[in-house]
């Protein structure tokens, strides 16, 4: 499949000098742009970009779609954020593979209308009966044509050991580390161009033991797959880690082996 974008007014590289190319052509063949300039091509499908400007697509870097259902509750819009995750955990507690294909569809659906064309979801909320979403994610990018990077996300620190989260979206260290083995290997693309890549991404410091983001951080190195997490997100953060470790959140986080090129952060 080819297309040729024609007589565009303006093309915006965003290349390291910042080029912008005028009143010219871009021809993409099979999804790779193999032309810029005057020449015309014949192509599949044309399109007519007089007076426009053509820009590359803008990237996600975090999302929570399966959010996109509880997004505009009144009720939490004024918390700070450990009672707005308490709120919000007993309303995701109940999340099943329907609310994940169309929070999914929906969600990038909005942002491909934006211009959006690459998204980083950070999913994390695993509750009974939820082995399948990330695989239900991909089957809705594949359908959407939009590029993805999910993340295998995790919670194993619940109320009752001391976390946030309540014991019925937690999983133990051994299910994290064995179901996100599977989706490295059965999703994760590394190649040029890829449409799709697996991060591994434990919620945050205080949802998920240091045991599990050690055991992550190693997972994620022997299969060469990117470590996210959020980070300093609030104050409350703050004080919990201070609290529970005697560190404050980069110092901890360090202490754990997560930081580096391979790592980026949340908030």
């Amino acid at each position: 499949m080819s297309l040729l974008i024609r007589n565009a007014k303006a093309i915006i590289t965003c290349d390291d000098n910042d080029s912008v190319i005028k009143d010219s052509n871009i021809f993409i063949n099979d999804g790779i742009i193999e032309y810029i300039g005057k020449e015309k091509f014949q192509a599949d499908q044309v399109i007519d970009a007089k007076d426009m400007w053509v820009y590359p697509g803008l990237i996600n870097t975090h999302h929570h779609l399966y959010q996109y259902f509880t997004r505009n509750l009144p009720d939490v819009q004024n918390m700070e954020l450990f009672d707005w995750l308490k709120y919000l955990y007993e309303i995701w507690k109940n999340l099943n593979e329907d609310s994940i294909k169309y929070s999914s569809f929906i969600g990038m659906g909005e942002l491909l209308k934006s211009g959006c064309t690459t998204v980083f979801d950070h999913h994390y909320v695993f509750p009974k009966n939820s082995e399948n979403f990330i695989d239900i994610q991909f089957e809705v990018q594949e359908k959407l044509g939009i590029r993805m990077h999910a993340s295998r996300g995790s919670m194993s620190l619940s109320k009752k050991d001391g976390g946030l989260p309540p014991d019925s979206v937690v999983q133990s260290m051994d299910k994290i580390l064995l179901d996100s083995e599977r989706i490295i290997k059965k999703y994760h693309d590394p190649s040029k161009n890829s449409m799709r890549q697996i991060v591994l991404a434990s919620c945050s410091p205080f949802s998920v033991t240091g045991e599990l983001m050690i055991e992550s951080a190693k997972l994620a190195r022997k299969y060469g797959v990117m470590l996210h997490t959020h980070l300093s997100e609030a104050k409350d953060e703050k004080d919990f880690i201070l609290s529970k470790f005697s560190k404050r959140p980069l110092e901890y986080i360090d202490s754990l082996n997560w930081l580096g090129e391979d790592v980026w952060f949340a908030h």
